[in-house]
């Protein structure tokens, strides 16, 4: 019996890796930028080739993670609009009752957390916290990109509002990746020092049950039923070993 689980599909690692890359380059290239005053910024650009290098790559990799995002909700539109996959990230009534579990136990006034599906409240906010957060860089990148036809079709001073839009929304990014995702992915004390799942696409049966036991109960389910239907009904008699006597 194998010890683990399949939690993410090829699709999923190669696109998580291509958005860590991504998110790498806008960050190195786009912090310098938002802090141009300050001595490492400046720095940074020199050490990268100059100001005009440097803002070529970042629109560069933003426009690469655009297409990236819009090809991310296009596939799970297509995919949950056709049944192919359930809404799982979409929160509903229980996370917020998890949450409150959650907070009840951490004080000790709940005996047991709360049993998780494929994603729990935490993973469900950091998701559309990060599709929210790149919709507006991007949409406020593009604006800044054409500033000239973005002016001819809005006001001007959405200009300078969608430059500072841009930046503090870059720097909430980078900051929730550094100090939320970073911890609770690699290094909170349940998978200390690094968790290669979204590496490798598996996870331990153990962790699977405790982190996510109603999706473990589900594939325990489905995986009984599957053996069950592919079983050889012990009942029915071999082909050609009928008792009726020949006829006469």
């Amino acid at each position: 019996m194998k010890d683990y689980v399949i939690r993410f599909s090829v699709w999923e690692r190669v696109e998580h890796a291509a958005v860590t890359v991504l998110f790498l380059v806008l960050a190195v290239t786009g912090l310098p930028q938002e802090f141009f005053w300050q001595s490492w910024a400046r720095w940074l650009i020199l050490v990268m080739g100059g100001i005009e290098r440097v803002r070529w790559v970042h629109r560069g990799a933003g426009i690469l993670f655009a297409v990236l995002v819009a090809s991310h909700l296009a596939i799970a539109l297509v995919q949950v609009s056709t049944r192919r996959v359930k809404p799982s990230l979409v929160p509903t009534r229980k996370d917020f009752r998890d949450a409150v579990t959650m907070m009840r136990y951490y004080l000790r006034l709940a005996d047991e957390p709360p049993r998780f599906d494929r994603f729990d409240y935490r993973q469900k906010f950091e998701y559309w916290g990060m599709v929210i957060g790149s919709a507006a860089i991007i949409v406020t990148g593009f604006m800044l990109y054409f500033p000239v036809e973005t002016a001819r079709l809005l006001p001007g001073e959405v200009i300078p509002a969608a430059l500072l839009l841009h930046g503090r929304e870059g720097l909430l990014a980078f900051l929730v990746i550094i100090i939320w995702h970073l911890y609770n992915a690699h290094l909170s004390p349940d998978v200390f020092p690094f968790d290669p799942s979204i590496f490798t696409g598996k996870v331990s049966v153990e962790r699977m049950e405790k982190e996510h036991g109603l999706e473990y109960d589900r594939l325990q389910a489905a995986e009984q039923l599957k053996r069950a239907e592919a079983a050889p009904a012990k009942s029915a008699p071999p082909a050609g070993t009928g008792s009726a006597k020949p006829g006469l």
